[in-house]
């Protein structure tokens, strides 16, 4: 269980749930409405979830091996590295989890003949190791960059996909009704990605001040205080509400796919409410835990809603 948690599996979960849902919930009924049979096999589409999962899981495990110092102040309970698992096998883990990774990331980059995701799965281990080791530690900068790598998750399905119609059909396919469709779709959830991705690294940082303080990070609570930083997570929840309810009004379809509004209001509108009033009344640093579980049940939610928004495509 130590090794399971060390990797946050829970995350990864909803990383895997993420991709899937995205391509057989909403990109191949995009295609099949306009009469295009996918081009990327299943087996090629599960190796892009499993180097997806393993980058990230390599990420987690080097994030809480140059964390120790910090979670011993902050969750001295929760500690693994250095407690549960050797620090050697924590980053020989670590090594194993982004070699492997990269090395799928790469042979999927052959078979589409797309050099720039050769660059890609290089730059992702890269911006993990460095995000561990120094970009956190700065103002904002470290909030963004993991805010910016979720937002890449579901982009990776899109474009695989169509890199693979491309070498069927050509470059006519990506000028198609449905390729602006599917990237139209995708982008949406990938904004709504980075926004709930940085609210809750906002929170975290809110949470983990005296551990951060201790070794020197300039993170927005440490550089601006906490009431600040309380006040930019209730204005990024209520952004993303208001975000919400204007793609629901005037982007063609949504109010026709049944319920649709139902679930927008019990499950992202309301939950965004107790976020943001969770937020506001928390007095210490530990009381954000509750916010943060919300924020996690947010990006749940807003995933599983993939599979409503490819109904009018069915």
């Amino acid at each position: 269980m130590a090794y399971l948690n060390l990797i946050r599996y829970k995350n990864l979960i909803i990383i895997v749930l993420l991709q899937v849902l995205l391509r057989y919930g909403l990109i191949i009924p995009i295609l099949e409405h306009y009469d295009i049979t996918p081009a990327l096999s299943t087996v090629n589409f599960m190796l892009l979830v499993l180097t997806t999962v393993l980058l990230a899981a390599s990420g987690n495990v080097i994030n809480d091996y140059f964390d120790l110092r910090t979670d011993r102040i902050n969750r001295p309970e929760n500690v693994i590295v250095g407690k549960k698992v050797n620090r050697r096998v924590a980053l020989l883990l670590h090594v194993l989890l982004s070699f492997t990774g990269v090395f799928i990331g790469l042979y999927l980059a052959y078979i589409t003949r797309r050099e720039t995701y050769v660059f890609l799965f290089v730059f992702i281990p890269t911006i993990l190791w460095a995000y561990s080791t120094t970009l956190k530690k700065h103002f904002l900068i470290g909030n963004l960059t993991i805010a910016l790598l979720t937002a890449i998750v579901p982009y990776l399905v899109v474009s695989l996909e169509f890199a693979a119609l491309e070498r069927v059909h050509g470059r006519e396919i990506v000028n198609s009704t449905a390729c602006s469709l599917a990237w139209f779709w995708t982008t949406g959830f990938a904004f709504f990605a980075f926004i709930t991705n940085l609210t809750r690294e906002i929170i975290k940082d809110i949470q983990d001040i005296n551990g951060d303080k201790a070794v020197g990070c300039k993170t927005l609570p440490i550089e601006m205080g906490i009431p600040y930083s309380k006040a930019v997570v209730s204005i990024l929840s209520i952004g993303s509400v208001i975000a919400v309810w204007l793609i629901y009004f005037f982007v063609k379809g949504l109010k026709e796919i049944p319920y649709a509004a139902i679930y927008l209001i019990v499950f992202i509108t309301i939950p965004y409410l107790l976020l943001t009033y969770t937020t506001i009344s928390a007095k210490e640093p530990k009381d954000m835990k509750l916010p943060s579980t919300i924020c996690k049940l947010i990006m749940l939610f807003g995933v599983l809603f993939i599979a409503m928004a490819g109904y009018n495509f069915r």
